[in-house]
C-alpha cells in the first residue's frame, strides 16, 4: 500500500514553529552543555523535530538520538501482526532509554498524535499491547516520574490531530489554525518567549507557595454530576512550572501548563466524580466517564463511550483504580478560554482541574527526592504501570480545603481561585 502525503509545513508560521524549539530547549529543558538528548517524534512532526535537534546542538548538547514512530507503521502492526504479537514490546530499547536517563541524558517528546488513530482497531489488541507496552516502558518511566532527569514535552500540528480538532475546515486550513493554538497556549506568540515564561512560572510558584502553606489534609470538588473528596497524601507538597530535577536542572516538563499539581493520597478519597471533556487514550475516545470510590479504590465505572477501554486500563493493575495525581487549573486559563477541545491531555488538562488514575510524583513531597518507594507507600502515593490524566473541572465546580480538625477554606468557586 502506498499513500501519498500533502506537505503541510506551508501553513505554520516558521517564526514561531522556530521560537517552539528554542523555548523547547532552554526553558522546557534548559538543556545543560555536554548533555545528551534521547528525543522521541512522529515522522510528520519532522519540522519541528529538526528545529529542536539544531538548538539542542546550539545549546552545546552532547548527542541527541531521535527515534521516531508513524502511523501507518503503527497501524500495520495492528492489520496484520500475528495476535500473540500483541503481548511483546520492545522492552531491550526502553532497557536503552533508562540506560541513557541513568547516565543523565534529558528526555524530549514532540507529540501530535492523531487521537482516534487505533479506533477503528479492536480494543483487546489495542489494551493489550498497551499494556506490554507500558509494563516494558516501566524502568524508563521511573526515571521520568521520580524526576531523575530534566524532561519535557512538546507539541507540534500533525493532519491527523488537526483533522479532529477543526473538522469542518480544509486540511490546510485546520493545520494553520491548530498551529496557531498551539503558538499561543504555549507563549510563542509573543517577541520574547522566554520573559514569559519566567513571568508565568513565577505566578504558578506563588501559587504553590500558598496551597503548601496551608497544608490541606484533603480537597472536597462539588459540582454537577461531582462530590468527591480527594485525602492529601501525608507530607505531599504542590508543585507547578518550572521544577528542579534530582540532576539539578531547572526545567519545565510540560509546554503548555496552567497547572498546580501533587500527590492524593491512595487509600483517602471518597465520593463520586464525573468528567468534563472527553479522555483521548491511546487513539480511543473515552467520554461522559462517571466513576465512584470507596476507600481511594475506583468501585464503579461507567462512560458513555468508550467504556470498555476505560474498564481494560481501570484492569491494568491493582493501581490503575487509584489516583496518583490531583491538579488544579483555572477555568479562565488560556487553553479554556480558547474553547478548543484539542482531543490531547498535555493541552486538555491545562484547560481543566484534573486527576490521574495511577502512579504518583515522588517528586510531590516534601523532601521526595530522598524518598524509598515504600517511604512513598507509606505516606499514601500510588504505584501502578498507568498514569492517565481526565479532567473535572468547569466552571460550575467549586472546591474547599479540608483541614484535619475539619475547618474548611474556600480554594476555587465557580472554576476560579477563590
Amino acid at each position: 500500500m502506498t499513500t501519498h502525503t500533502h506537505d503541510f509545513s506551508a501553513s505554520i508560521d516558521p517564526v514561531k514553529l522556530d521560537r517552539l524549539a528554542e523555548v523547547a530547549i532552554k526553558v522546557g529543558l534548559q538543556l545543560q552543555p555536554g548533555q545528551d538528548l534521547v528525543l522521541t517524534s512522529s515522522i510528520a512532526a519532522l519540522p519541528l523535530t529538526r528545529r529542536i535537534v539544531e538548538h539542542a546542538y546550539k545549546a552545546g548538547a552532547g548527542l541527541v538520538t531521535p527515534i521516531f514512530s508513524d502511523d501507518e507503521i503503527t497501524l500495520a502492526r495492528f492489520r496484520h501482526g500475528s495476535d500473540a504479537s500483541f503481548d511483546r514490546a520492545a522492552g531491550w530499547l526502553y532497557e536503552g532509554m533508562a540506560k541513557a536517563f541513568a547516565n543523565n541524558a534529558a528526555r524530549l517528546a514532540v507529540r501530535g498524535d492523531d487521537p482516534s488513530l487505533l479506533s477503528a482497531q479492536d480494543p483487546a489488541r489495542v489494551s493489550r499491547a498497551s499494556k506490554a507496552n507500558s509494563m516494558a516502558y516501566q524502568p524508563a518511566l521511573e526515571k521520568i516520574t521520580n524526576f531523575d532527569i530534566n524532561w519535557n514535552i512538546v507539541a507540534y500540528p500533525e493532519p491527523a490531530w488537526a483533522r479532529q480538532v477543526f473538522p469542518d475546515d480544509p486540511d490546510t486550513i485546520a493545520v494553520a489554525k491548530l498551529a496557531n493554538a498551539i503558538f499561543s497556549a504555549s507563549r510563542v506568540d509573543v517577541d520574547d518567549p522566554i520573559g514569559a515564561w519566567q513571568a508565568h512560572n513565577a505566578a504558578l510558584k506563588r501559587r504553590t507557595e500558598w496551597l503548601n502553606g496551608r497544608n490541606f489534609s484533603a480537597l472536597h470538588f462539588t459540582g454537577p454530576g461531582t462530590d468527591l473528596t480527594v485525602g492529601l497524601a501525608d507530607e505531599h507538597e504542590w508543585m507547578g512550572g518550572a521544577s528542579v530535577a534530582k540532576n539539578g536542572v531547572t526545567c519545565n516538563p510540560n509546554i503548555p501548563t496552567e497547572e498546580v499539581f501533587t500527590t492524593p493520597h491512595a487509600r483517602r478519597i471518597s465520593g463520586h466524580v464525573s468528567s468534563t471533556k472527553p479522555l483521548s487514550y491511546q487513539g480511543t475516545l473515552i467520554d461522559d466517564i462517571s466513576v465512584r470510590f470507596e476507600e481511594g479504590r475506583i468501585v464503579e465505572a461507567r462512560a458513555a463511550k468508550g467504556e470498555d477501554v476505560l474498564k481494560k486500563v481501570l484492569d491494568t493493575d491493582e493501581g490503575a483504580r487509584r489516583l496518583g495525581e490531583v491538579a488544579l487549573v483555572p477555568h479562565s486559563s488560556p487553553i479554556s478560554k480558547s474553547g478548543i477541545l484539542f482531543y490531547n491531555t498535555l493541552f486538555d488538562e491545562n484547560a481543566s482541574c484534573h486527576i490521574a488514575l495511577g502512579q504518583c510524583y515522588s517528586k510531590c513531597f516534601r523532601n521526595g527526592a530522598s524518598l524509598t518507594p515504600d517511604e512513598i507507600a507509606r505516606r499514601g502515593g500510588n504505584k501502578s504501570f498507568i498514569h492517565i490524566d481526565w479532567m473535572i473541572g468547569s466552571d460550575r465546580i467549586d472546591i474547599d480545603g479540608l483541614h484535619a480538625d475539619g475547618r474548611k477554606v474556600p480554594v476555587m468557586r465557580k472554576g476560579e481561585w477563590a
